[in-house]
């Protein structure tokens, strides 16, 4: 993987794209377990775990190789009667998670990594839910909840687990809840590979990828005024109503970019005080460059494809990207 890497990222690269304002983004280690006997039976703990919903990214302004897909092994899980989490393909930087009972209450999954943030995602009843490891190697602890009242949830099921990464990439070239182009994502894959045919240079595939989001996918103010905590892109719908809150600006390009072999952060946090995704692309000069910039053929200079389009590139808005202290990031996917 560092080879092909190597071949195909060369130079300092990285992308901004901002996705969130007003409401928001969603969302001890243990020995690791090895079998699935029933020793892995857990009880429900009834502690009344408060968990608030995550909020949406809003603001509007200031051919993948199926190693790469996602699949719950079944070589190491936990489980119980109601859940099964499945970290099988952890050192591929994701985990999967499974509410195989029937219940019609809100479900959660958190993922706590060595850096001590909590990521808070959904499950849904009856479907494998990837997350991604984003802390990159260490401890790990996962685990599925089940609301009781209010915003109170108790936990059904947890595991703890080490990680050690086949790269530092793993989490970041694969779909997960956030990227999610395993289904439903057709169309994106191909316009992806069509925007890219006969581009081998990561920065060559950044550029075309950016140029037609910039150009085809304006802001939805209508969308943004009604979007309920929980919501996530689907990318095929996004790119059909060319339309979007800047959370599907920064879902669809990732996605694009991800199917195209190249390693992207969907980062979310602030800009000033508005809540905001974006993506850091891997340079193998500097690493991931948080600032995020894209060289326009003459210099390098930061990008942002929701500012950029919804502002309609003046010069105020071309100056406020350009400035990397106003962002702030909070959380990897």
């Amino acid at each position: 993987m560092k080879a092909l890497l190597k071949r195909l990222i060369p130079g300092v690269l990285a992308l901004t794209m901002l996705a969130g304002m007003l409401s928001g983004c969603g969302q001890s280690t243990e020995s690791v377990e090895t079998s699935q006997d029933a020793a892995y039976m857990d009880s429900v703990t009834l502690e009344n775990t408060q968990i608030e919903e995550e909020a949406v990214a809003l603001s509007a302004q200031p051919a993948i190789s199926t190693d790469l897909m996602p699949v719950a092994s079944g070589t190491l899980v936990k489980k119980n009667e109601k859940a099964v989490i499945d970290y099988s393909n952890t050192a591929d930087g994701y985990v999967m998670a499974n509410y195989t009972a029937s219940t019609t209450k809100k479900l959660k999954v958190q993922v706590k990594g060595p850096s001590g943030t909590t990521y808070t995602y959904d499950l849904t009843v009856g479907v494998w839910t990837t997350y991604p490891l984003s802390d990159g190697n260490g401890g790990y602890k996962v685990t599925v909840y089940e609301n009781t009242s209010g915003t109170k949830y108790a936990t059904v099921l947890s595991v703890s687990f080490s990680v050690a990464l086949s790269d530092q990439f793993a989490p970041f070239l694969r779909p997960n809840q956030y990227v999610n182009y395993e289904s439903n994502a057709v169309h994106t894959v191909a316009k992806a590979q069509e925007l890219c045919a006969g581009l081998t240079a990561p920065l060559d595939k950044v550029k075309a990828v950016y140029n037609y989001v910039v150009k085809n996918i304006t802001y939805d103010k209508a969308k943004a005024a009604s979007v309920q905590s929980g919501y996530l892109p689907v990318l095929d719908t996004v790119l059909a109503a060319k339309k979007g809150i800047c959370f599907d600006y920064a879902a669809v390009m990732t996605a694009m970019l991800r199917s195209q072999g190249v390693p992207c952060k969907l980062v979310v946090g602030y800009a000033g005080t508005a809540y905001h995704a974006w993506i850091s692309v891997w340079s193998e000069k500097d690493g991931w460059v948080d600032a995020a910039i894209y060289f326009d053929g003459d210099t390098w200079q930061r990008m942002d494809p929701t500012f950029a389009s919804s502002g309609k590139e003046s010069s105020s808005i071309m100056k406020y990207i350009g400035d990397g202290s106003h962002y702030t990031a909070k959380y990897l996917y």
